[in-house]
């Protein structure tokens, strides 16, 4: 018993030294870092990394600017701040995500996170995907529960997450930034802190075991939005090499010769509002006017909290409807043309392509997805579609949720991408993790191979104007342990 009791030490201290040799301490733009294991076997996660210095003070609407110097190891245990937003209350969605156990929101929120199985290891060249989360521009982080980056990593894929500006202090416009911006342009930082990462991603990231010259971007709804951008975007190109758009819509369709125009999608509208720079600084500026910010220095100074609520006080006591226009913008720079003009021109980034949507998302996405597809296929390019339609089991405990969180609603295949089912309240069955595998191969294998199939093509073909097929991913409707991949759909057919 006593030789026992004396070894258990000493295995204790062979796995320590195991696990530490392992987890080398990396050096990064900034200083070194050291991350901790995850609860996969041989997967490291970096939480909190920071990937720019804070946009706070004189940095508040400026483009990112160098991470700020720290001297001891930064043991990466803990997420970075949320970009600032309103508190999320029980129903809708901090019901389905579990919102609560996150950092404080803050303007401080230029952290990035890191999910890999080769730490150190700067030969291993593993293929990286680079995750840019939705929440309509104005909330959301990269660290939410339903975004666990640790099965990905169990694919042999390097995942990053990030959080970046929102709001108002992400998308902010006014003639006084614009003029004294070198580039005479002002809004957009959010999607500069984007372009930033995939930059923090191209310097550092072989640390982390992986392929700088093989990243993939991929996000869901306002994320799709922002993958759209970097996808037209001239200061993006030649940081990524593949694009993911998840429920973020696809382009307009045109109308036949002697028919009228079909009614763009909610989501569509969404993405395809663009005003123009001049509109978003007149809205803004009339608002801080009112409110007494009248320049540059009142506008920085102002608290974050009065920055946040200005604009709804506004109208409030004016009872006018002027909005400040808190989301990406063509300004000329960041953004020379719309999404839907670059498609068609040919000007966005000339890369493999998947585009999906879920069956009862905001709005029939099908027709415009299809169309993107086509358009790509005439410029020689390639894009795969999809329709996830699994209506999400519910275990009628939980009476806050609405009917916007039933079926396969918009974001509900979150879950189902990352193989983060362990962290939802949801009855999943046998069949839910089974499907679940076959998404979360099928995106890590685009990211490794540009081909969902994998090495070789496979019963997922791209989506073309003579075979406008999406993969349908879906649970067998008789037997919910089945979770068969179902064939191929048309997108006039998914009902």
């Amino acid at each position: 018993m006593k030789k026992i009791l004396f070894a258990l030490p000493l295995l204790l201290l062979f796995i320590s030294c195991s696990e530490n040799a392992n987890n080398p301490v990396l050096e990064i733009e900034g200083g070194k870092i050291q991350g901790v294991l995850a609860d996969n076997p041989g997967v490291y996660v970096y939480r909190g990394i920071p990937y720019a210095a804070p946009p706070i003070g004189d940095l508040r609407w400026k483009a990112p600017q160098p991470v700020v110097p720290w001297d001891s190891i930064r043991i990466c245990d803990k997420f970075g701040h949320p970009g600032y937003q309103a508190v999320h209350y029980p129903g809708f969605y901090a019901s389905e995500w579990g919102y609560g156990d996150e950092a404080p929101y803050s303007e401080d929120c230029l952290y990035l996170n890191v999910w890999t199985k080769a730490p150190g290891d700067v030969n291993k060249k593993l293929p990286v995907a680079l995750w840019i989360h939705g929440g309509g521009y104005r909330e959301g982080w990269g660290s939410e529960p339903e975004f666990d980056g640790q099965e990905w990593a169990s694919k042999d894929v390097v995942l990053v997450s990030i959080n970046y500006r929102l709001g108002v202090f992400g998308f902010f416009t006014h003639p006084e930034l614009s003029k004294e911006s070198p580039d005479h342009v002002s809004g957009n930082y959010g999607i500069l802190d984007q372009i930033q990462s995939l930059q923090w991603i191209k310097k550092n990231i072989a640390q982390f075991g992986g392929d700088p010259d093989n990243v993939t971007i991929f996000g869901q709804s306002a994320g799709a939005g922002s993958v759209k951008t970097l996808c037209e975007s001239p200061l993006a190109q030649g940081l990524f090499h593949k694009a993911v758009i998840m429920s973020g819509g696809g382009i307009n369709v045109p109308a036949k010769e002697g028919e009228e125009a079909k009614p763009a999608t909610p989501m569509n509208r969404f993405f395809t509002y663009n005003p123009s720079l001049e509109e978003s600084e007149a809205n803004t500026k009339k608002v801080m006017d009112w409110a007494g910010l009248t320049d540059l220095e009142k506008l920085r100074a102002a608290s974050t909290e009065t920055m946040y609520t200005v604009a709804d006080l506004y109208n409030a006591v004016t009872h006018n409807d002027v909005y400040l226009i808190n989301r990406p913008i063509v300004d000329g720079h960041v953004c020379k043309k719309t999404f839907d003009e670059a498609a068609r021109d040919g000007s966005i980034a000339n890369v493999p392509y998947m585009i999906g949507y879920t069956l009862n998302d905001m709005g029939d996405m099908a027709p415009g997805i299809a169309e993107f597809c086509k358009v790509r296929e005439s410029q020689g390019g390639k894009a795969w579609a999809y329709e996830f339609a699994r209506p999400l089991p519910d275990d009628g405990k939980h009476p806050e949720i609405t009917d916007r969180l039933k079926g396969a609603f918009h974001s509900s295949d979150l879950w189902f991408v990352f193989k983060s089912l362990k962290h939802c309240w949801r009855p999943w069955t046998q069949g839910d993790w089974d499907l679940s595998e076959k998404m979360l191969t099928a995106w890590t294998n685009f990211a490794k191979y540009s081909n969902p199939n994998g090495k070789e093509d496979g019963a997922w073909t791209p989506c073309t104007a003579a075979k406008p097929d999406f993969m349908l991913f879906k649970l067998d409707d008789k037997d919910a342990e089945n979770s068969e991949m179902g064939a191929p759909i048309k997108p006039d057919n998914n009902n």
